[in-house]
């Protein structure tokens, strides 16, 4: 089997070859392999919120459900905004700093872009 590039836009591993194309079975992206090359921000990463609007650094995002804070009493209630979020790679997509709880992370699963 042949070993595709993961999507541009939704990084899903599940690529095929549709004749000259590479179709994503999850987002239904086409793309040629060697416009990769010449796309503006080939090979990042794209987070998005609840909603599916795209998440940037910087930005500012409220909790949609309570969130239980691992090893710890403390619950993020709904509606906590949080300010200043920082995008990273792994499991959870988010860091940042919650007022009265400190420095925690986020999946972007459980925001939305306020």
């Amino acid at each position: 089997m042949t070993d595709f590039p993961p999507c541009p836009a939704c990084q899903s591993i599940y690529v095929y070859e549709s004749g000259p194309l590479l179709v994503c079975p999850e987002c239904a992206h086409e793309w040629t392999p060697e416009s990769l090359a010449t796309e503006p921000g080939a090979g990042t990463r794209v987070i998005k919120d609840a909603n599916g609007n795209v998440l940037q650094d910087g930005d500012t995002v409220t909790v949609i459900k309570d969130l239980k804070v691992k090893g710890s009493s403390s619950v993020v209630k709904v509606g906590t905004k949080v300010k200043n979020i920082r995008l990273v790679d792994g499991d959870h997509d988010i860091d940042c700093r919650i007022d009265g709880i400190g420095a925690m992370k986020l999946k972007s699963e459980f925001v939305k872009k306020a």
